[in-house]
């Protein structure tokens, strides 16, 4: 990377209390014998972003341990209860490092790779969010300009982000990934059968 290349940090969002699962916590659950949340974050750290913030709250233990010999910063957010926006939130609050943008990547989304959000960063500029999109649908992750943190920090609830992006659209550049993994987080046990049975 060159000294002129956007610093792009990376928050992934791993507090939630996976109440659609079940029993299970669904950011550990095993997909190719490897916890859900281990995948992204590794997905993360192949990635040009830096660095990278994994947010934790329920079983945060246990998230931890999951991704555990990685190179990232734990997070923790005590209020992981009042929805997504306050975890959100705690992870901005937690950068320590100047940088120009983040990438919000949602833990629960095994088919993100390096690839797209390296193509999220290619696509960046100071004033524009970059959106996902595939077959005319946006998706996540989101890279959010520094320029509208003070924003995200006023978020409240579990809707994280979205109002935003429709309060700026003017400001929005809706980057073409061709992929549907932009789409599938995996939040009830249906959908876990259906993404091991397809890395089968």
């Amino acid at each position: 990377m060159s000294r002129d290349a956007p610093r792009i940090a990376a928050i992934v969002l791993a507090a939630g209390r996976s109440t659609r699962m079940g029993v299970e916590n669904k950011l550990l659950v095993d997909i190719a014998g490897t916890p859900m949340v281990r995948h992204v974050v590794e997905a993360v750290l192949a990635s040009r972003a830096r660095p990278a913030l994994v947010v934790t709250g329920h079983q945060a233990a246990d998230v931890a341990a999951a991704v555990a010999g990685l190179a990232v910063t734990l997070v923790a957010n005590a209020d992981y209860a009042t929805g997504l926006s306050s975890s959100l939130k705690a992870g901005v609050m937690a950068l320590r490092q100047p940088c120009d943008g983040v990438l919000i990547v949602l833990g629960d989304m095994p088919q993100i790779g390096a690839e797209h959000l390296d193509r999220l960063v290619a696509a960046f500029t100071p004033d524009t969010i970059v959106v996902p999109v595939h077959a005319g649908q946006r998706g996540n992750p989101v890279l959010w300009p520094a320029k509208y943190f003070p924003e995200l920090l006023q978020l409240e609830g579990d809707a994280g982000a979205k109002r935003l992006i429709a309060v700026h659209e003017e400001h929005v550049c809706e980057a073409d990934l061709g992929t549907d993994a932009i789409f599938v987080d995996v939040d009830t046990p249906a959908e876990l059968a259906r993404e091991r049975e397809e890395r089968e």
